[in-house]
């Protein structure tokens, strides 16, 4: 969601916070601003659309001062416009937001009451006016914002700057991340430290509910109550130069390039390499003694979970359930006593998820989860944590993070069989070796760029896409159609192949394109059988598959892609890559914004 960034130091602070915010394109946006302290008043500029727009601003008007703030805005409330955008204040004090304020409505009908004249519809503002009515009253910054914090209801990450405090910056965090950046005679604020890896890699993180007063030779951490608490400063792992896309046209490309790097580097982790056999870190629960796994996650991160499932349940033979993040607390559901709560994030700061974390954690469940962030708040409130080794995604849409939380889901399956007795030597030997074999035959995909490019013309035609498979392949086309949805906007859906007859068989005609994974193996004949009787009916098919798959297909499909021959085990991971080939080419045809796409965010932080 949105992006924060912070500076209170010695050098001009426009172009630190501009160059950060390139950083936090990735999260998502529709407007941008900065404000500083400009001869002890605050000055700001602010614009709607891509930062580019925020740039050319900045060279007609450019903004000094050595401390200030900026932000990259996805609208909630109020529409993304340049009145909407932040930083919100007033000539007392300027903030930027991320998350939702709950009661702005009962709090913008209190502040009318006493004077204060908004300018938005935004609930930022009334963070905004409410500082600014304490600071009237009498009350220092630090006493304005903690009063103010108090009264706040919702998930926020706040950073603030005040008129006449030229070395001062309030930051909050309550429900959405927020890193504090130590820098010599300097300090920074961020939404994550990907925003400040350029300016230091000496890290501290807000607790939930903490608030911190920065100055340039340091900062003092409160907890909600006022009083002061600790600070664990680490060393990012993040390098300065963590970002570029290398040559490529989108970062999307570079990263779909990177699939067998990343899951090479997961799966070295995970892997002895002189035993070959899968070596966890040591846990603080025993696998073998786990009644129950209960996976959640959102988006791509679900469906990585529910092959995932498909692994755990027919290797290790462990009963397990798996929900959307957003609906897993609602639901409510029995949970076993000293059951797994398995979660998947790409961030590790997506609210649902981390909302279902604690729901679990009450539920009386262990907490095992899958991560790309290992400074996240997720990963804090974890029992353990398994790694993936993805290094930082900027593009939203996820690739090479969802094939890497595959690699790690997959390991994760071949231990827990061990554990419990469910597979003998022989087979995890085979699993190993298959898992070992697949950046190989991930990197021989790229071979197959002109005929996923001659079907992706086919689809980038259509309105309405139907992507089938079976077994632990209903995921991979559950994980094509979202692709092909975030960056083409053209709409698809996904059903196990034996649904079609149940209803979606209606929809097909010569203007619906069908996209099928279909690897050879024991679903083979049955998923082939579904597709003839969508090509009887006109549908025509783009079908994934292997050899053995392509000489047993025959004339069936307009567009036959032989993916390399792999394990039953692994073949789900390859040909998640292959359907992400397909939307990325598919997304080139239609000329659309493939590493930002509308109206979607990279870490969604509120609910």
């Amino acid at each position: 969601m949105c992006g924060i960034v912070g500076v209170v130091g010695t050098r001009e602070a426009t172009p630190l916070l501009f160059d950060a915010l390139r950083r936090l394109e990735y999260r998502g946006y529709d407007s941008a601003g900065i404000a500083t302290l400009v001869g002890g008043h605050i000055d700001r500029r602010r614009a709607q659309g891509k930062l580019d727009r925020l740039g050319s601003v900045l060279e007609r008007r450019p903004l000094d001062g050595l401390t200030g703030i900026g932000h990259t805005r996805w609208a909630t409330h109020g529409a993304p416009t340049e009145g909407n955008a932040h930083p919100h204040g007033t000539e007392r004090v300027s903030v930027v937001h991320n998350g939702i304020i709950e009661n702005h409505a009962e709090l913008r009908a209190e502040l009318e009451a006493a004077g204060q004249c908004f300018d938005t519809e935004t609930d930022t503002e009334t963070v905004a006016q409410l500082v600014d009515l304490n600071l009237k009253r009498g009350m220092s910054p630090r006493e304005a914002a903690h009063a103010c914090l108090s009264r706040l209801h919702g998930a926020y990450a706040l950073a603030m700057i005040f008129a006449g405090h030229p070395e001062l910056m309030i930051g909050a965090r309550h429900g959405a991340p927020l890193a504090i950046g130590y820098g010599d005679d300097e300090m920074f604020l961020g939404s994550d430290s990907l925003a400040l890896a350029p300016l230091t890699r000496r890290i501290a993180y807000l607790r939930d509910g903490d608030w911190a007063v920065l100055s340039r030779g340091g900062a003092e951490v409160f907890d909600a109550a006022g009083r002061q608490v600790p600070v664990e400063i680490t060393t990012s792992a993040l390098p300065g130069n963590a970002i570029g896309k290398d040559g490529y046209r989108h970062y999307m490309e570079k990263e779909l390039r990177e699939h067998p790097l990343v899951i090479g580097q997961t799966l070295q982790r995970m892997i002895d390499a002189a035993t070959r056999r899968v070596v966890l870190p040591e846990l603080p629960f025993d696998l073998a003694r786990i009644p129950r796994i209960t996976i959640t996650a959102c988006g791509s991160a679900f469906y990585a979970g529910l092959i995932g499932r498909w692994w755990l349940e027919s290797e290790a033979r462990i009963p397990v359930d798996a929900d959307v993040a957003s609906e897993l607390r609602y639901r409510e559901p029995p949970l076993a006593p000293g059951g797994l709560g398995l979660l998947i994030s790409q961030s590790g700061e997506t609210a649902d998820t981390l909302a279902a974390l604690h729901s679990l954690r009450a539920g009386g469940q262990h907490i095992l989860s899958v991560l790309n962030v290992a400074e996240s708040t997720m990963a804090r409130e974890s029992d353990m944590v398994l790694d993936t080794v993805a290094g930082p995604e900027i593009c939203v849409a996820s690739t090479k993070a969802f094939t890497a939380q595959l690699s790690v889901l997959a390991c994760l399956a071949i231990a827990t069989g061990r554990a419990r007795g469910t597979i003998s030597d022989a087979r995890e030997e085979a699993l190993v070796a298959a898992l070992l074999d697949l950046p190989g035959r991930a990197a021989e995909l790229f071979a197959l760029g002109p005929a996923i490019q001659a079907a992706a013309a086919m689809v980038a035609e259509a309105r309405d896409v139907l992507y089938l498979g079976r077994g632990a392949h209903v995921a991979v086309a559950l994980e094509g159609a979202l692709k092909l949805k975030e960056i083409s906007y053209i709409h698809a859906e996904a059903y196990a192949a034996g649904e079609m007859k149940h209803g979606p068989i209606a929809l097909i005609d010569r203007s619906v394109p069908i996209v099928a994974s279909v690897p050879s193996g024991r679903l083979f004949e049955k998923t082939a059988s579904n597709l003839q009787e969508a090509r009887a009916r006109g549908g025509r098919l783009v079908v994934f598959t292997d050899a053995a798959g392509a000489a047993r297909m025959g004339r069936l499909a307009e567009h036959l892609i032989v993916l390399p021959d792999s394990h039953d085990f692994t073949a789900p991971i390859l040909h998640s890559i292959a359907v992400q080939m397909l939307a990325y080419e598919v997304a080139l045809l239609k000329g659309t914004d493939v590493d930002q796409p509308r109206n979607l965010a990279k870490s969604v932080t509120v609910e």
